[in-house]
């Protein structure tokens, strides 16, 4: 992995991490408590650590776009086990 690669994923996450600290200044609907934050990031993180890796190592143009769609539904089904609990395992956050 490139070092540029590395800030870009970096910079990707602390973005996404920004929009519920901006939220949470104006409303009292988004409640994210520190531990939210750093479950949230390094789930991003992974993901994009992830995506990079099949992006660099897979060269199967059809094979590689799978795996990449496969890991972010992965990351939008953990997502949402964890926010509302969709399947009631221990990870549930309700």
């Amino acid at each position: 992995m490139s070092r540029k690669s590395l800030v870009i994923i970096l910079c990707i996450t602390t973005v996404i991490l920004l929009i519920p600290l901006i939220a949470m200044q104006f409303t009292n609907t988004v409640n994210w408590s520190g531990n939210d934050f750093a479950i949230m990031g390094i789930l991003v993180l992974v993901t994009g650590l992830v995506i990079d890796f099949l992006a660099r190592k897979v060269k199967a143009a059809n094979l590689r776009i799978v795996l990449i769609i496969g890991v972010i539904l992965l990351f939008l089904l953990f997502w949402a086990e964890m926010a509302v609990g969709i399947f009631g395992t221990p990870f549930a956050g309700s």
